[in-house]
């Protein structure tokens, strides 16, 4: 053998010692006297972690990681604080979310005179904003479940204004929205969606789907800078909820661009994954450019988009999500029978083959229960079709499913990717009286989806939802009640979960929905330096105390990204 060959080898060997002997080098921060849940199972809990760049070097004892500080060690005291894997939000809007921390934010407001005076002081406060825009209405603040421009225009009679509700299925514009975007009762809308109009055909204000378009086209455009300096606030705002990663669950090819700006200044504080929007007038042309985006980041550990976004319906509180039976609180299955489907189904099969075997993991929003069986069906089809490879397919919200659909989930390896603060009981009054008694049992259905052997994964559905803390979805996955504690004994209570798989379904398993299990969503030797520390021992609380805990440090790639200004190392 030669001697530079041998050479190598004894090189080799060397650093394979090192890499699995940690004593051999110091660590760059370790952090000690904690209870450390690792996600390796429900009970793996460690005192101290040793951070090696940005890559955990070990874990144990405090007396073993100890033996890794040296001169330059950052050595942080967890004076017994709960650490966790980072939260990884599996569906997010993470750019319209972004927008609305400078728009009207009506996320936390729980009535309509709340609303009202949020939007009030948004408007005197912002007096040079020719368009007042916002979004977190919900449908139990009006009688019947839908707004009316007449509680908008005695607030804003002179500038236009436009709302989106929490879910963003429905809008509001005011009177002078509507004079300026030319609606009057003869305007016609023939798309996925409805113009809502009165008995004697007078535009309401309110509009479903995809007939908000008619209003919001006339919004003005946020510049590409404003949508940057959005996205900048947005990751500022998740890293103090703990949140290191996200699956974005929608864009285009211009959202995806201010992604790779942020990444190529080396901006990015938490790891982006992108799901392309697809539908039925998606071109040739940008289809092939997702397949080139696809291929472009599939290694890349910070922004890669892999995925496509399909929506097949809508939403129950307006009667837009596709049912299997009729609406319990009005007399025909859907009021928009003849265009209830966002996109056609053949031609949602059709791409979903298509963009399989493209080798896309894919989305599909389906909350209805028929909408839900069609997206289990065409993932069934396209399996049979492409032929068997690692796909993890997923349906996103899922919150009516038919009983026999429930296993499907497991056999078929679709993931049901779900988000808990949806199944708030402060807003499923509307929801649940479209729903009806009889399929309340499967509302939300997390844990008959786990005794199926689903793998369920966790979101916030931001800004489509009351919040993005991942606590009030912990609060909500484990309680099934308000934060205030109603109903008593839990809305559904059959369909909680306990705290160790809610916690999976945020860490663990979303790090799996996005191929990611072997880099992240566990606190283990080699993964990615991806941590939370908590002010509470979210596994040992009372329950209802979950949604009192904060985040006070946040580490991505072991960096801090934030420390609550209480906190002291």
């Amino acid at each position: 053998m030669k001697l530079s060959n041998i050479l190598i080898a004894a090189a080799i060997v060397i650093f394979a010692i090192a890499c699995n002997n940690p004593s051999t080098s110091s660590a760059d921060t370790v952090l000690l006297n904690g209870k450390i849940w690792t996600g390796e199972s429900d009970s793996s809990y460690v005192e101290a972690i040793a951070i090696d760049g940005n890559k955990i070097m070990a874990i144990g004892s405090d007396g073993e990681m100890k033996k890794l500080i040296g001169d330059s060690t950052r050595v942080i005291d967890l004076n017994k604080k709960l650490v966790t894997p980072g939260f990884n939000d599996a569906h997010i809007h993470f750019l319209s979310g972004s927008m609305i921390l400078s728009s009207a934010d009506l996320l936390s407001t729980t009535s309509l005179a709340e609303m009202k005076k949020v939007l009030l002081a948004y408007a005197q406060k912002n007096p040079d904003k020719t368009w007042i825009t916002g979004r977190g209405w919900q449908y139990g603040f009006f009688a019947g479940g839908m707004p009316n421009k007449k509680y908008v225009d005695s607030l804003i009679p002179d500038r236009p204004v436009f709302l989106r509700a929490y879910d963003g299925h429905s809008g509001l514009a005011n009177s002078k929205a509507l004079e300026m975007a030319g609606i009057t009762r003869d305007t016609k809308y023939t798309g996925f969606g409805e113009l809502v109009k009165d008995a004697s055909g007078e535009p309401t204000g309110a509009f479903l789907e995809g007939a908000q378009s008619l209003v919001s086209k006339f919004v003005p455009k946020p510049t590409e800078q404003e949508q940057l300096d959005a996205l900048r606030n947005g990751m500022k705002y998740a890293a103090s909820l703990g949140i290191t990663s996200m699956q974005n669950a929608n864009g285009d090819l211009e959202e995806f661009s201010l992604y790779k700006k942020l990444f190529d200044n080396n901006e990015l504080t938490m790891r982006f994954s992108m799901g392309f929007s697809v539908g039925a007038k998606t071109t040739d042309q940008e289809i092939a450019d997702f397949i080139k985006i696809k291929n472009d980041t599939a290694n890349s550990a910070w922004l890669k988009a892999h995925a496509i976004k399909f929506m097949v319906d809508g939403v129950i509180e307006s009667h837009t999500a596709v049912m299997v039976d009729p609406y319990s609180d009005i007399p025909v299955n859907d009021r928009m029978q003849a265009k209830r489907w966002n996109i056609p189904l053949d031609r949602y099969r059709e791409l979903v083959v298509q963009l399989d075997k493209a080798g896309f993991q894919l989305y599909t929003h389906a909350i209805g229960d028929l909408g839900v069986r069609e997206s289990l069906n065409a993932y069934e089809q396209a399996a049979k079709l492409n032929g068997p490879r690692d796909r993890r397919p997923r349906i996103e919200h899922i919150e009516q499913v038919q009983a026999d659909d429930i296993p499907r989930f497991a056999t078929l390896g679709v993931l049901p990717s779900m988000q808990p603060i949806h199944a708030d009981p402060g807003t499923v009054d509307v929801w649940g009286r479209a729903v009806g008694e009889e399929r309340l049992p499967r509302s939300f259905a997390w844990q008959s989806l786990l005794k199926s052997g689903a793998t369920l994964v966790y979101g916030a559905d931001w800004p489509a939802c009351i919040s993005l803390n991942p606590m009030r979805g912990l609060h909500s996955a484990v309680n099934r009640r308000t934060i205030d504690g109603e109903p008593p004994n839990g809305w559904v209570p059959e369909q909680r979960i306990r705290m160790e798989d809610a916690m999976k379904a945020y860490t663990v398993n979303s790090a799996f929905a996005s191929f990611d299990e072997k880099q992240k969503g566990k606190l283990a030797p080699g993964y990615f330096a991806d941590l939370v520390v908590h002010s509470q021992d979210l596994f040992s609380i009372p329950t209802m105390d979950i949604h009192k805990t904060k985040v006070l440090l946040t580490m991505v790639d072991g960096k801090v990204v934030f420390r609550d200004p209480s906190y002291k190392e």
